[in-house]
């Protein structure tokens, strides 16, 4: 496997996604429109059509998930004690702590596919179930100090955590779905990955980085270097099995959400301090992700 190029087809369609939002008539609020689509409907049928469609055995998703939660609890908790170093703005950090151990869920799913298979989907899906209300708490728990807002009611509607959980239930119920819809929900699934991608790259933008270029650097290094070795080191020590080891390492290389920016906006956050946050890290997940899955191949042998 040419690890060095693996990302490189996610990559072009990022690229792709950049260029139409600003060079054609293809502008941001069609863009707006394609990641609502994504978000509520055609990444939640991926999800759910691809748990369902994968026997999972739940002995051994335990190993799966405690690994993955640990790098997303690290993360938080490293990022989170940068709050307490002397100078740090306030504002800035809570606007940008998510962006050291948030993850984006299109690459993921793509990653995971080209790396394990169907099976690969599954095994991210559950880490993804797992991963996202607890990342969207500790996203949200300092902004809304900053700006008193709430968060239960988000999480409990969140579309991912939903279609995830309802594809576990189906999974482990036995559920058998009809040829045709089965069909169908495949092809809209088809759809999420490449519009999805897209759509990270629309949203690409270098902001704000220049006020707390420190800061930054910090959130990157606990997202691209501290996470990625992390994983690395618990895959191995765990013992868990070649296939899973490929997608928790993956999984801890991936660059952060596209999604910072619209939390952070919404809740007051500096919205363009984050955009460049997720700009950079989108763009450092290229060489991340090969790095960390070459180094799990040479460990291997």
């Amino acid at each position: 496997m040419n690890h060095a190029l693996l990302l490189l087809p996610d990559f072009l369609l990022i690229a792709c996604g950049f260029l139409l939002c600003r060079y054609t008539a293809l502008n941001r609020s069609v863009w707006d429109a394609a990641e609502r689509l994504v978000y509520y409907l055609l990444f939640p049928v991926l999800l759910f059509n691809s748990i369902v469609r994968n026997p999972l055995q739940p002995t051994s998703m335990l190993s799966l998930a405690g690994c993955g939660l640990a790098v997303v609890g690290v993360g938080i908790m490293l990022s989170y004690a940068l709050a307490g170093v002397p100078g740090v703005d306030r504002r800035l950090h809570a606007s940008g702590a998510q962006t050291a151990f948030r993850f984006n869920s299109y690459v993921g799913l793509a990653l995971a596919e080209r790396v394990a298979g169907a099976q690969g989907v599954a095994y991210i899906a559950v880490l993804v179930s797992l991963a996202v209300p607890l990342c969207n708490v500790a996203a949200v728990w300092p902004l809304a100090r900053h700006g008193g807002h709430g968060y239960l009611r988000e999480l409990v509607r969140n579309p991912l955590i939903v279609s995830t959980l309802a594809g576990l239930i189906g999974n482990l119920a036995g559920l058998q779905l009809p040829d045709p819809v089965a069909t169908s929900l495949q092809r809209i699934g088809l759809a999420a990955l490449p519009i999805g991608l897209m759509a990270v790259g629309a949203g690409l933008r270098f902001g704000a980085l220049r006020e707390a270029p420190g800061l930054a650097a910090a959130f990157l290094a606990i997202r691209h270097a501290a996470l990625p070795l992390l994983a690395l080191a618990l895959v191995l020590w765990v013992g868990l099995p070649p296939a899973q080891q490929v997608v928790v390492v993956a999984f801890g290389a991936l660059p952060t959400a596209s999604s910072c920016y619209v939390l952070a906006a919404r809740l007051g956050g500096h919205g363009g301090y984050v955009a460049g946050l997720v700009t950079v890290s989108t763009l450092l997940g290229m060489a991340s992700v090969p790095l960390a899955l070459a180094a799990l191949q040479a460990l291997q042998r």
